[in-house]
């Protein structure tokens, strides 16, 4: 009888000692639900450019076999101030003008065109818009002009 009290004790204080730690991490996200949460959206927001990236991509080597086969034209997407070095033969055409200077691109309709930013980030938002626009094959360098320049693959003065 001694040992089925002495197992029973250990349950409870067992299911004591579980409830007690259920209570101390409820007690602690409800004390920091603020901080919680601002961990959890500042989280979210530096995955977001990741998760929206969506279709295809080429590293600098790719497009550059791309472009000595003939088979790509290059779109640089960056900023007027930004776009003084560009990749040779590049078409240039900043990211907020892309909307209305969409017909200066139509030889490219049914070519690989491949899209260049800074990183890499925004060129996905003009691969969008020319998919959304006809372009059958568009694709995004990955790193943008600035994994092109630590390759030290040429570039032009505009």
């Amino acid at each position: 009888m001694k040992i089925a009290a002495e197992a029973t004790n250990k349950h409870l204080f067992y299911n004591a000692q579980i409830k007690f730690n259920h209570w101390i991490t409820v007690k602690f996200i409800i004390d920091n639900i603020f901080l919680i949460a601002i961990v959890l959206l500042s989280g979210g927001a530096l995955l977001f450019p990741v998760l929206t990236q969506r279709g295809k991509k080429a590293s600098p080597a790719e497009v550059t076999l791309l472009i000595n086969r003939g088979k790509a034209g290059i779109l640089d997407v960056r900023a007027k101030d930004k776009a003084e070095s560009r990749i040779i033969d590049s078409k240039h055409i900043p990211l907020a003008e892309l909307g209305n200077r969409m017909g200066e691109l139509d030889k490219f309709k049914n070519k690989t065109l491949v899209v260049v930013c800074d990183k890499g980030t925004s060129a996905f938002s003009a691969a969008r818009m020319l998919e959304k626009s006809g372009f059958s094959d568009v694709v995004v360098m990955e790193g943008g002009i600035d994994a092109w320049k630590s390759q030290n693959l040429p570039l032009t003065r505009s």
